[in-house]
């Protein structure tokens, strides 16, 4: 577990996103730095397309959406469907919830939770930019959504749960609000092996979606204590190039992999 306070990780995430968000800035990956260059816009596109998204995804979010903040793609995963009510834990300025809300149609919903103030002002600004009507910002922490239990069918994120500092949490309030046979669809980052102290209490790594890993084997068994069933964790191992890009010259990249993160709240009896 982390060494820094709880509240000093939340606190210092908050900081760090709402100023990518306030300043409008783009990224590959969670560190800002990580798409330098005369044509950020491009690099974040050809990041995204790196990560499984197709050009017609890029093209179909309101400008502004897309923050290159990701590290997979949950949608692709998730495999929605029209009708479906759809939870996008840490949401940033609604890209994934812009996708959903695309393919669960007029009928489905998407509610996107963040906790960062500029961050749900500018998903609220791009969803009316959008005339997105089946999309809902919310601001909270992941760790108590303000979601009314057993009402999702879907629960995606990308690259978030990595940043909380509580993910027993995380993964029981996950399993509160989805509805029986509910399901989980997730990419983020999980750590290989132990990451040691001087990596777990850099704030900076925390930002940058690494110092907050934790090991396959404990998200499962976080996973498993929460309720969930039919758990599936698919390493990237080719993500580690990528991941580089977000803290160069530390090789903590090599300790940690992008993952799929599957599982299913089990039906009623």
């Amino acid at each position: 577990m982390p060494h820094l306070e709880k509240e000093e990780i939340r606190s210092t995430v908050r900081e760090h996103y709402g100023s990518i968000a306030a300043q409008s800035l783009s990224s590959c990956g969670c560190s800002p730095t990580a798409c330098c260059g005369s044509e950020p816009d491009q690099k974040v596109v050809e990041y995204s397309e790196q990560l499984g998204y197709s050009p017609t995804d890029v093209q179909s979010v309101p400008e502004g959406a897309n923050l290159g903040l990701g590290c997979g793609n949950p949608t692709a995963l998730a495999n929605l469907k029209p009708g479906e009510r759809v939870l996008d834990l840490g949401s940033g300025a609604g890209f994934d919830a812009f996708l959903a809300a695309q393919q669960v149609g007029p009928t489905g919903f998407v509610i996107g939770v963040d906790m960062t103030p500029e961050m749900i002002k500018k998903a609220r600004r791009n969803a009316l930019n959008g005339s997105y009507t089946n999309v809902q910002f919310r601001l909270g922490e992941i760790e108590q959504v303000p979601v009314e239990t057993s009402s999702i069918d879907t629960i995606i994120s990308n690259c978030v749960i990595n940043l909380s500092p509580d993910k027993e949490a995380v993964f029981k309030e996950a399993y509160r609000v989805l509805k029986p046979g509910g399901q989980l669809a997730i990419s983020d980052i999980v750590a290989t092996a132990e990451l040691p102290d001087e990596y777990r209490d850099d704030p900076a790594l925390h930002c940058a979606c690494m110092a907050g890993a934790e090991t396959i084997d404990t998200i499962n068994a976080v996973l498993v204590r929460a309720g969930f069933q039919n758990i599936r964790i698919e390493p990237k191992v080719g993500s580690r190039a990528l991941i580089h890009q977000w803290a160069p010259g530390i090789p903590i990249d090599q300790l940690l992999v992008s993952a799929s993160i599957e599982a299913v709240k089990p039906p009623e009896p």
